[in-house]
């Protein structure tokens, strides 16, 4: 029996007939389709910003990554990629293009010239500036019934979901 052929028995037996287990398999299913919902609505969110500043969704998220890493060092495309989950060659490509419209500084790191820092511009600073107010706005309505504790733990729920679906992705890929 292949290594798929077990994964496929394994993940058809969704539960062992229980009414609880059933329950809990529904909660979980519905879960999964509620955040696969959530992306496609962030999504949609995101390209509204990206869209205001004349930039792709992808490379939107890029200086969101950026703005998230860089502290005032510049941060490499190889940090960039890890935190995305994104190919190292396509942020390259599309730094580059970034640089192009004055949005992204690409500089060669004093410590290895092979590394290339990136760093946000004071245009990209400026245009990302413009829409604070419309974004914490925005914050405030998505997240109006969290306190701050309530927010905080939901953050780090969802690390920890997070990680273990890191860990189930690098499972299902071992056995493929």
């Amino acid at each position: 029996m292949g290594k798929g052929t077990r994964l496929a028995r394994r993940t058809a037996v969704v539960s062992d007939g229980k009414p609880e287990n059933r329950r809990q398999e529904d909660i979980v299913r519905r879960f999964l389709l509620d955040l696969a919902s959530i992306n496609v609505h962030l999504d949609e969110i995101r390209q509204f910003w990206a869209k205001s500043l004349g930039v792709s969704g992808p490379q939107w998220m890029i200086m969101m990554a950026l703005s998230e890493l860089d502290r005032g060092q510049g941060v490499s495309g190889k940090d960039v990629s890890k935190l995305l989950h994104i190919d190292p060659s396509f942020i390259t490509t599309q730094t580059k293009l970034l640089e192009r419209a004055g949005l992204i500084r690409r500089l060669e790191s004093s410590e290895d010239a092979r590394v290339i820092l990136l760093s946000l511009s004071d245009k990209a600073l400026r245009q990302i500036g413009s829409l604070t107010s419309k974004q914490e706005l925005l914050n405030k309505f998505i997240f109006a019934e969290m306190d701050g504790r309530a927010l905080a733990d939901m953050v780090e729920k969802i690390a920890s979901l997070k990680e273990k679906l890191q860990r189930a992705t690098s499972k299902i890929a071992a056995e493929f």
